[in-house]
């Protein structure tokens, strides 16, 4: 190696060491979120819906940037990427909820792609502006019986979403044959609707995107912060109507 070259190579090695590791995610973010803009969407049957609020709405405690890549470019490629998968296969006929209930006979690429979308559309609608407070009528009774009060459900929440090794979801279900509700996990981007062996199914009514690309930008590694600040943004009025759905439908 010439000297200029070794000089050079420990000069960005230095450099490299100075910057931390929030910057160095940051940098990889708003490439995805580049390339994402970038790219067509695959056509088929499965669209990205739009985020029912701006942004910057959940600030501070979800900052715009974060959610800004997280739909625009990491739904947006679940979303593209399921299209890619199903064309041409019959299961381009198939709903997504048809396609979560037969995951355990679908190839990854279509397992993936769909509880992505799924979790991600369904995520956008628990969090709220105006959310926060407490859960009230029904889904608070509920969540008193089941779990003894509001708050050993939040700490039984929480120890599910911190304890998720790598990437996945925490939920709370409503298995409405036993009435009950009960708080699991899953890797990666399954949910409670799959048909997996081992899998705890149920209706989600709620939910909690613990991949590190829903909080490192603000959090970094600090999940336990990122999961406290959740609460303020919950849209209890969302949740108590998907448990509502469950038990009557």
């Amino acid at each position: 190696m010439l000297k200029r070259d070794f000089l050079k190579n420990g000069l960005l090695t230095m450099v490299g060491a100075l910057v931390s590791p929030a910057v160095l995610a940051a940098a990889h973010e708003e490439g995805l979120l580049r390339e994402a803009r970038a790219t067509p969407m695959a056509d088929g049957p499965f669209t990205l819906p739009a985020l029912p609020y701006a942004f910057n709405a959940l600030e501070p405690h979800i900052d715009a940037k974060t959610m800004e890549i997280h739909h625009d470019a990491h739904h947006k490629t679940y979303v593209s990427k399921l299209n890619e998968a199903v064309a041409g296969k019959p299961e381009e006929k198939l709903s997504l909820a048809q396609l979560l209930a037969s995951a355990s006979k679908q190839p990854d690429a279509i397992r993936n792609n769909a509880g992505g979308h799924w979790n991600h559309s369904f995520f956008w609608q628990i969090l709220s502006p105006k959310g926060g407070g407490r859960p009230t009528s029904a889904l608070a009774a509920a969540i008193n019986k089941d779990f003894g009060s509001y708050d050993k459900f939040v700490e039984e929440f929480t120890k599910a979403a911190t304890g998720r090794f790598g990437s996945g979801w925490a939920w709370l279900i409503h298995d409405k044959k036993a009435n009950k509700l009960s708080i699991t996990s899953t890797p990666n981007q399954d949910n409670p609707l799959m048909d997996l062996p081992g899998m705890q199914r149920g209706t989600p009514i709620l939910g909690l995107d613990v991949w590190e690309h829903a909080y490192y930008l603000k959090h970094q590694n600090k999940r336990p912060d990122y999961i406290k600040t959740f609460w303020s943004v919950v849209n209890w009025g969302e949740v108590s109507s998907r448990y509502e759905e469950s038990r009557k439908g």
